[in-house]
């Protein structure tokens, strides 16, 4: 897997970006700022448009540190988009239509990403086929087939996390955890499971009784109340069956790390620089830039082992996102097997 690099977002970025909503705010939303307009507003509007279509997508990207033209476009029409609501009409004047090329602009994104969509199930005969043939445990083989038949793009990560959800919540009742010798379990000596049923069945009395309590008072927030509930029992239920039957496996030349849908890890043994199984950093807080493979129980757990990179490598999360980690934390219930393990895959590189 391909290292990744991302800095630390710098506030003062923020702090100019904030700045120029805050004063464009001023200026068009309150009695002060429609007195300084009179007289001078085509060119202050200019300027607005200006600050909205062009500093703030430029300030909202150097605060996050990733710079793209992309990022650049979608933001210069969000900017555009927002102009046409926050300046009043009357003083937009002849500058109204330069508004609509953000919706004609939003639009041709949306488009382009519903066209994905359709390519995504288009595609996913030949999809399913290639995770069929792929050795990778399911929560790596399926998004590695989507990649090599349809472009990579954040909404077809998020539609394809939503098929796995899906199928592990539905369709995984009848599948065994598959072990061998290459494959370790993280859940089985923990109160992971159940926890994760206390869980839904908290969820689904909350939901019995605030439901018809709710559906008095409003009956569309009783409907989104139920439908949010709903899918947090479908997730719970996904993310424990992919708990259950997606093990640590090692791979020829990687270890295949996930833990349910929240998270998932492939690691190079040529990228791993320090193994650590016992003193402070073991005991002690984790990093933030440390993932986390550890099974939710009821008491706080303790890693059995720390597995320190060479360099940033970044953990898929839910809906696709990816974050570089530094070092991975793992508890798994053979804490011995899988280091002798792990030690000879690293001496053998």
């Amino acid at each position: 897997m391909d290292a990744v690099v991302r800095k630390s977002a710098n506030p003062i970025w923020l702090i100019l970006l904030l700045l120029v909503l805050g004063s464009n705010l001023l200026l068009y939303r309150t009695e002060f700022g429609g007195d300084l307009l009179s007289g001078a507003s085509e060119s202050v509007v200019l300027g607005s448009l200006i600050d909205l279509a062009i500093v703030v997508p430029l300030l909202f990207l150097a605060w996050r540190r990733s710079i793209t033209l992309k990022g650049f476009l979608l933001g210069a029409a969000a900017g555009l988009i927002a102009a046409r609501f926050l300046i009043p009409a009357e003083w937009l004047g002849s500058y109204a239509p330069i508004t609509y090329l953000g919706f004609a602009a939003e639009g041709a994104f949306i488009l382009l990403e519903l066209v994905l969509v359709v390519s995504l199930f288009v595609y996913l005969p030949k999809i399913l086929r290639t995770t069929r043939e792929d050795s990778k445990p399911l929560l790596f083989a399926f998004p590695a087939a989507v990649d090599s038949h349809i472009r990579s793009h954040p909404i077809v990560h998020a539609f394809c996390s939503e098929m796995l959800m899906f199928h592990y919540a539905f369709g995984s009742w009848k599948k065994k955890l598959p072990l061998t010798e290459d494959t370790f379990t993280l859940h089985r000596k923990t109160g992971h499971m159940a926890m994760q049923i206390m869980i839904i069945h908290g969820i689904i009395i909350e939901t019995i009784g605030i439901h018809w309590w709710l559906h008095e008072k409003s009956l569309v927030l009783s409907i989104i109340l139920l439908f949010l509930n709903v899918y947090s029992v479908i997730y719970l239920i996904a993310d424990m069956q992919a708990v259950r039957l997606s093990p640590a496996v090692f791979g020829r030349d990687r270890l295949y790390l996930s833990l349910g849908m929240a998270k998932r890890m492939e690691i190079r043994y040529s990228d791993i620089a320090e193994l650590v199984t016992d003193g402070e950093e073991l005991s002690g807080k984790l990093s933030k830039d440390t993932a986390e493979f550890i099974s939710r129980d009821f008491d706080a757990a303790s890693p059995d082992i720390l597995i320190k990179l060479k360099q940033p490598v970044a953990a898929i999360l839910f809906m696709g996102i990816r974050k570089p980690y530094r070092a991975v934390a793992v508890k798994v219930d053979e804490k011995e097997a899988f280091f002798r393990r792990l030690k000879t895959e690293l001496d053998c590189d």
